[in-house]
Formats: C-alpha cells, sequence, structure tokens
C-alpha cells in the first residue's frame, strides 16, 4: 500500500518548501521529522538572495516580510569572507534579504504546507530505508512505536548530518574547516557608549568601529546594528573539535570568546538570540539513487553565511515539479534526472564563492589583508558590485540549455515582466502563484500557439502584450526557469521546431495529456 507519493526526511525549510511545492503540483507529501517540536535556536537569523524572488513569484512574499522581526534596508551590507560589501551605490541591487529569524520562517512554511493539505508528523524518525524498482519503504519509530511507510519517492533533507545520505550509501566528500562562528543578537549594556555614527565606545577597549571585523592572532570580532536597540556581534576561532550546532549557546559562552579573541572584555546586555555554527564545503556526489533523493544540506553544505536556506529551498522548487511528472505520468524519462544536473551545477556555483570567501577571510598576513583591499577596491565600481551582489544572491544562475544555440534566456530566472491585454493587466509573477507551467506568446504568434495546443492543459498559455519585449514568445517552467524563447521576428520554420523539442523535452509527448 502506498501512504504518500513522496516521503520527505526533515521539517526544515527545504523539506517543509517542498511539501508546499509537491502540493501546488498535485502531489501528496508526507513529511516525517525526528523531532517531536520545531527547534528555537535560530540557525540562521535571515533568509536572502534568489529565493525571496521565488517567493515573490509564489505571492507570498509579502506574508514574510511582515513576520520579520525588524526591517530590511533596501540596499544592505553582506558579509563576504571577512569584508562587508556595501550595495547602497546601487539603484535596484540583485541581492536582497529579510530579517527572518529560522524558526519564524519554518513556522511560516509549516503553516503553509498545512493549508496546501501536506501531512507533517513529528517525532517520527526514519531508522531504515529500502527500495525497488517501483516504490520506497521507510522504517519509523514513531512516538506510539515503529512502523513502515512507503511512497514512490523519499527526499532526505535532513541537514549536513543526514542519515537518509548515508543510508543510501551517498558519498558527500569535502573539507571541515576549524574555524568555529558565534552569533548573539543582544542589547548594549549600559557600561557601552553609543557614538552619533553608530560606533561604540567600550572600557577597556576604546572606541570600535561598526559594520567592521577587528582581526587577532586569535580570531575575529564583529558587530553591526540590527535596530536601534539591539547588536549584531559575532566571533571567528579556530578550534580543534566538532562542534554540535544542535546543542543551545550560552551568553557566557559568547562572552568567553569574544574575551579570548579581543584579549579584554565586551559587555554585552540581554541576549534576544545566540548561536553557533562551523564551515564545511562539502557537496554529495549525486543528489539522486534510485528513487532515493537529496535536497538542502543534506546534498550541500556551503563554508560562508547567507546562502545555505536559499540554495536549499530552491532545491525543493526545482525538485517538485519535476518529482510530481514523473508520478503523474506525464514526464520524459530523463526529466527528474536533470534535478541533478542542474542543481548541482548550481550548488558548484555557489561552492565557488563561498570558498573564495574561506581564502580572503582566512589570511592574517600582510599578502592577505593586501587582498581584502583590493577586492574592497574594486567593489567601489558599479559594474563589480553588481556582479558580486548577483553572486551571492544566486541570481546569477544559468542552467545548461539542451540546445547550445538557444536563446539567451533559456535556463535563466523568467524577467517579471508586465504584460497586458485589452482587459487586465498582469505580471509573470502573478501568473507563476499556481505553480504551472505557461507559455507567453508576446507577439500574436498563431503558429506557435498551435504547437503547443496538443500540450494543452498542462500548459497554459497566454496571448499577451508588454512594452519592449525581449522575445516573441518564452515557454516558462513552473519553477520559474526560462525553459525556451524565441528571437524577435524568428521565422515559424525555425522557431515551431524548437517550441515542440522544448515541451518534448521538459513536459513528454502529447499523447501523454490526451486525457487531462
Amino acid at each position: 500500500m502506498i501512504d504518500a507519493d513522496v516521503i520527505i526526511a526533515g521539517a526544515g525549510p527545504t523539506g517543509l518548501m517542498l511539501a508546499c511545492e509537491l502540493r501546488l503540483a498535485g502531489v501528496q507529501p508526507l513529511v516525517l521529522e525526528r523531532q517531536s517540536q520545531p527547534l528555537e535556536i535560530p540557525k540562521a537569523n535571515g533568509l536572502g538572495g534568489q529565493i525571496l524572488e521565488l517567493l515573490r513569484y509564489r505571492g507570498l512574499l509579502d506574508r514574510f516580510e511582515a513576520a520579520c522581526t525588524a526591517p530590511s534596508p533596501p540596499a544592505p551590507r553582506y558579509p563576504f569572507g571577512g569584508i562587508h560589501v556595501d550595495l547602497s551605490p546601487l539603484k535596484d541591487p540583485p541581492l536582497r534579504g529579510l530579517m527572518l529569524p529560522q524558526p519564524r520562517l519554518e513556522r511560516l512554511l509549516d503553516e503553509r504546507a498545512h493549508e496546501l493539505g501536506a501531512q507533517v508528523r513529528r517525532g517520527h524518525e526514519i531508522v531504515g530505508v529500502s527500495q525497488n524498482g517501483t516504490t520506497v519503504t521507510a522504517e519509523v519509530h514513531g512516538p506510539d512505536g515503529p512502523y513502515q511507510a512507503t511512497a514512490r519517492y523519499l527526499v532526505g533533507c535532513d541537514g549536513g548530518r543526514s542519515r537518509i545520505r548515508d543510508m543510501a550509501g551517498i558519498p558527500f566528500p569535502g573539507t571541515t574547516y576549524p574555524e568555529v562562528n558565534r552569533l548573539g543578537q543582544v542589547t548594549f549594556a549600559e557600561s557601552v557608549t553609543r557614538l552619533s555614527n553608530g560606533d561604540l565606545d567600550v572600557p577597556g577597549l576604546g572606541k570600535m568601529r561598526a559594520g567592521t571585523f577587528t582581526r587577532t592572532d586569535r580570531g575575529v570580532f564583529g558587530f553591526g546594528w540590527l535596530t536601534s536597540e539591539i547588536l549584531m556581534v559575532s566571533t571567528t576561532e579556530d578550534e580543534e573539535r566538532t562542534v554540535n550546532d544542535d546543542v543551545p549557546m550560552t551568553l557566557t559562552e559568547l562572552e568567553d570568546s569574544i574575551c579570548r579573541v579581543l584579549g579584554a572584555s565586551f559587555p554585552l546586555g540581554e541576549p534576544r538570540r545566540l548561536s553557533r555554527y562551523q564551515f564545511q564545503a562539502r557537496q554529495a556526489d549525486q543528489y539522486r539513487d534510485g528513487r532515493i533523493l537529496l535536497a538542502g544540506d543534506a546534498a550541500h553544505l556551503f563554508p560562508a553565511t547567507g546562502v545555505g536556506l536559499s540554495a536549499g529551498m530552491l532545491d525543493a522548487v526545482n525538485l517538485a515539479w519535476k518529482l510530481a511528472g514523473d508520478i503523474q505520468g506525464w514526464a520524459p524519462a530523463a526529466l527528474l534526472d536533470t534535478y541533478h544536473h542542474e542543481r548541482n551545477f548550481a550548488g558548484a556555483r555557489t561552492m565557488l564563492h563561498t570558498q573564495a570567501q574561506v581564502a580572503l577571510r582566512r589570511g592574517q598576513d600582510q599578502a592577505a589583508e593586501a587582498l581584502r583591499e583590493v577586492f574592497l577596491e574594486l567593489l567601489t565600481d558599479e559594474q563589480p558590485l553588481h556582479r558580486i551582489a548577483a553572486l551571492i544572491a544566486g541570481s546569477d544562475i544559468r542552467y545548461p540549455a539542451p540546445n547550445p544555440n538557444a536563446h539567451a534566456l533559456t535556463g535563466t530566472f523568467a524577467p517579471d515582466l508586465t504584460l497586458q491585454t485589452d482587459q487586465v493587466t498582469t505580471s509573470v509573477a502573478e501568473l507563476m502563484e499556481t505553480a504551472r507551467p505557461i507559455l507567453l506568446d508576446l507577439a500574436d504568434r498563431p503558429d506557435l500557439r498551435e504547437t503547443a495546443r496538443d500540450w494543452n492543459p498542462c500548459i497554459d498559455i497566454h496571448t499577451i502584450k508588454t512594452d519592449r519585449r525581449p522575445a516573441d514568445a518564452i515557454l516558462i517552467r513552473p519553477d520559474a526557469y526560462v525553459a525556451w524563447a524565441a528571437d524577435i521576428d524568428e521565422p515559424s520554420a525555425t522557431a515551431a521546431p524548437a517550441l515542440e523539442e522544448a515541451l518534448s523535452h521538459w513536459f513528454g509527448t502529447p499523447s501523454v495529456h490526451a486525457g487531462d
């Protein structure tokens, strides 16, 4: 007996996002989480990057912004390799962030998953997995004892120490760095004086500049303002032991770390949030083994902050519609394999810049200081600043296209065009809220509409206008990435066959949709 279409191991942001996307695609997930209650430890203090655009395309961004603990500046400063990238010179920065601690993020995703009809069981631990040609079975220990759950697929979203990955025998090569990072959100102590420019005058340490890092031979210390009353303070120290970030950090632990790094005490007020983590650079050799797949930290760990959540949730969005296609019977044979190809590619791109950050931040000699100084100087120019921001955000990803001569939009996140008919004005973002594939006919091309007609009702076709159209027509996948586009005034003799090829590549043959 099949208990669900897809079993998801882990109710963190990746697992819950996957559950939401599967429900939008008409698939029934079962989320099994070993913890009986959601963790209140803020492993991440915010959410940023390309996932925010995807949330906007799902109509959820306003809801997430309303739950933030503090307003997010339109052009914030981001840490990058031990320095800060200041995006304020950019008119439209490609990188945004939300002050949304992970426990609050998980509650929002849990609420959304339940609204869509997903089943989430907490206190249910998967202790064994087996698969055959048609199903996968999980051995589960639940509050009422052991049981089995069977599904068409199982996705491990159970973190960097993934048991699903281990049980599937998928290698997870890489490096664990000796850095231990401690973060605290605290009120500032009465004995500390805040200066008019936001800097601090600290007894025993003197004036300390906000938004910069103090390097000593024992580690790195930094602080900045979250609000007018709340400080974010951080330390980085090399330690030989491996830390367990599931164990709550205390204020005393943070104070002791600051004292070791600075050689003097830095008075702290009341803690609001405390966390600790250690950097790793690891990527699974494969994201799929038969009917077992990996997503999020189970598939990759990056040695820098601010990118892991976005990458994992985007894994989920990429995977969900492909799983749905396989389960519903319309997917071409190789569709599910594109999950590994695309998201491993994106993970490698993220690994590239996060490992570059390791080189920037870990050097302590004069050559390293010179490298950081030159890097900062380059970021005073708009073009390299924009490129670095897009790199951190993940908005520069262009998935490899099946056709090497494809339109420049192919493989990129679909631009949010303003779209108009005689009666309505809408946008690409609004059309993507239902997570359905769409064909935008922007030049009234009956030849292209006729080509796509056989894929109805799988594909939503819109004949619509836009100012300064980037293409005659655009085929957009459920994850909001462009599957195909036609050049302006491209002849039907080339455009129509190319569209048919793209439709077949991503959505199977027309015959499988005939009974929809």
